[in-house]
């Protein structure tokens, strides 16, 4: 290893000398004369403590970026984690939440009523107004990519109750879970669109898949067998859910971590609102 130490007062004198090439040699040459010195060197060694630092930096990074369940394949696949979580097994294979209200059983065990069905019928009919509204006015830039989307459900609804009234039931107006909601809705999309999506994607989603299923043995029940325009989709309902996944990834992408995570946590409030108008079906 070389050393670091100062050379020695003979080496500096040696420095300092001058050698002449002899008479003869000198004729030829354009230079008459060199010195040679000698300077002094060091060499910098990375030390174990150096080289194990940059280890730790990189593992402290590691640990530092917490993967999400779902966060690989999108966020709309993070909504959908967590999501599952709060159904019951009857519900979901992933639920974990226990049955502690009626319309969590199965819905094959439901006793549903025409009135109580009208009734859930109208508030799902207010949320989904209140929905399209919002989008529409887009108070938050981000809303204009949910328009048109293919999965609105407002004037479906309105030619269901439109049937109900022509069979001769009176409407109901909307009740205290309708317009709490809805209400709720309004005030999210003016100053929380992180909070807002949330409520978007887990009405939109749940009623494509669990809301389809509720409506067919509803229907069977109590309508005999009436298929309800509420629970159809102009166009392939698999590639209109996709194009709107696609949109919701694509506007989560800017968000931050901690964005994110406000939205997942808004999705238990999501699903007491929606629970409590689907219990009206019961009533």
């Amino acid at each position: 290893m070389a050393s670091l130490t100062p050379v020695s007062q003979s080496q500096l004198l040696f420095n300092k000398t001058q050698f002449k090439l002899p008479p003869n040699l000198r004729s030829g040459l354009l230079l008459n004369k060199f010195s040679v010195s000698f300077r002094r060197m060091s060499f910098r060694v990375p030390t174990k403590a150096a080289a194990a630092s940059g280890v730790v930096s990189a593992t402290t990074a590691e640990k530092a970026k917490k993967r999400y369940p779902g966060e690989a394949k999108g966020f709309v696949e993070e909504m959908r984690f967590v999501a599952m979580k709060l159904h019951t097994r009857d519900q979901a294979k992933e639920g974990e939440k226990e049955v502690k209200e009626p319309q969590e059983g199965p819905v094959a065990k439901w006793e549903p009523t025409v009135d109580g069905y009208l009734k859930f019928l109208v508030d799902s009919k207010l949320v989904y107004d209140t929905l399209e509204e919002i989008v529409e006015k887009a108070p938050f830039p981000s809303y204009n990519e949910f328009r048109n989307t293919g999965l609105e459900r407002s004037e479906k609804l309105a030619k269901d109750l439109e049937w109900f009234k022509e069979q001769g039931y009176a409407i109901p107006e909307p009740s205290t879970p309708g317009v709490t909601y809805a209400e709720y809705l309004k005030e999210l999309s003016e100053k929380d669109p992180q909070a807002f999506i949330c409520h978007f994607y887990n009405i939109y989603f749940a009623h494509s898949a669990g809301g389809r299923m509720i409506g067919k043995k509803v229907a069977e029940m109590i309508l005999d067998k009436k298929d309800l325009e509420f629970y159809k989709w102009d166009g392939e309902l698999p590639q209109l859910l996709q194009n709107v996944r696609e949109k919701l990834n694509k506007v989560a992408e800017s968000w931050t971590r901690e964005e994110k995570n406000h939205c997942l946590e808004e999705t238990e409030k999501s699903f007491k609102h929606s629970g409590e108008i689907l219990r009206l079906i019961l009533s």
